[in-house]
């Protein structure tokens, strides 16, 4: 699966969008007060990228175990410092509502934070590189 991101930025003009293999989305982001960039940032991206992750995959693996969920509520937290510094103290909360009995849930949303690829992928680290 090939997944990609741009965006497209000038003055009070912001456009991003999202691929999967051949599916492309828009994505609607306000521009910044400035006129320049957008109104997210980054680290606000990538809290929702993991939240969006997590929400997804229980679902995935709700349906493959024939539990029932009817919502799901995800929310992650960090902390970033100076210009530059990576982020720290990457954490979540994670709420699963189900009709299924409560060790069950529970164990699903164990078994999901163990095989959410974009968790995962943070927890084994990564090459980040800048390529012409």
């Amino acid at each position: 699966m090939k997944i990609s991101a741009s965006i497209k930025s000038a003055l009070n003009k912001h456009d991003v969008s999202v691929q999967t293999n051949d599916s492309a989305k828009e994505i609607n982001i306000a521009v910044r007060s400035s006129g320049f960039g957008s109104s997210i940032n980054g680290g606000e991206l990538l809290m929702l990228s993991l939240a969006t992750c997590f929400c997804n995959d229980i679902y995935r693996e709700a349906a493959k175990r024939n539990i029932e969920v009817t919502g799901v509520e995800v929310e992650f937290m960090s902390e970033f410092g100076a210009e530059g510094e990576p982020g720290s103290d990457f954490h979540y909360r994670a709420t699963v509502l189900s009709d299924a009995p409560d060790e069950e849930v529970q164990a699903l949303i164990a078994h999901t934070d163990q095989v959410a690829e974009i968790h995962n992928t943070l927890r084994k680290g990564l090459t980040v590189k800048l390529v012409k």
